[in-house]
This record gives C-alpha cells, sequence and structure tokens, in this order.
C-alpha cells in the first residue's frame, strides 16, 4: 500500500510542476494546489510508520501497541492550512492581474515592465 501511495504522490507531483509552469494563471494556482496535495500525502506516509515511544500511555502501562505519530499529523494540519492561504492569496492576485489587464495568460502581463528600468534612475545621480 505504501508504494501506490508513493506513485500517487509522485504522479501528483508531476503534474503540479508541469501545471506550476503554464503561462496560464489559473493553472499555476490549480498545479501549486496540486503540489500542496502531493506532499501533505508524502507527510502523512511519514506518520503511518510506528512509534515505539507512543504520545500517550495508560496508567500502569509501560507501552501502547497502535498510536500514530502525532508529529507528521500536526505539520499536515499545518501544511493544510498554509496552502489553503496561499492559494487564496495566489487567487486573489490572479483576479486583480484579469481585472487590470484581461488576460491570464502572464506572457502578455507586463505591468512591470511599465514602470522602467530601476538602474537608470541611479545611473543618473
Amino acid at each position: 500500500m505504501t508504494t501506490i501511495y508513493a506513485i500517487v504522490a509522485a504522479g501528483m507531483f508531476g503534474c503540479g510542476l508541469t501545471m506550476i509552469l503554464s503561462r496560464n494563471l489559473v493553472r499555476m494556482i490549480l498545479g501549486l494546489s496540486l503540489l500542496t496535495t502531493a506532499v501533505n500525502l508524502v507527510l502523512f506516509q511519514t506518520g503511518r510508520m510506528r512509534s515505539n515511544q507512543p504520545p500517550l500511555i495508560e496508567d500502569g502501562a509501560t507501552t501502547l501497541t497502535t498510536s500514530a505519530d502525532p508529529v507528521p499529523q500536526a505539520l499536515i494540519l499545518t501544511a493544510i492550512v498554509i496552502g489553503f492561504a496561499l492559494t487564496v492569496v495566489m487567487a486573489a492576485l490572479a483576479l486583480r492581474a484579469y481585472r487590470d489587464h484581461e488576460t491570464l495568460n502572464s506572457d502578455e502581463i507586463h505591468s512591470a515592465l511599465d514602470l522602467g528600468d530601476s538602474t537608470a534612475e541611479r545611473n543618473d545621480r
């Protein structure tokens, strides 16, 4: 089962990376979301391994036979929140770019080029 999860995570990572390299802003956002999901799946797999030191032990017991490691679970929860926040910020930036430039193609957005060369101002002083 671990091999299947690894293959799925690798496929999702490859698809996400391909989408990030696209010129369309919406594909970039979806690729970033797919990439964070693949990373979450890899973190999930690391938490499936059994630990010799469980997080909670009942009174009188020395070990707990089946328990999950809480650290990867906390990492996944944090990664989900950060990934969602990053997706929302990127979607807001893409919406702003579409409203200003009426395109989602990153090659056609030249806002920074219209401002001019910043080194030219320093050389004039």
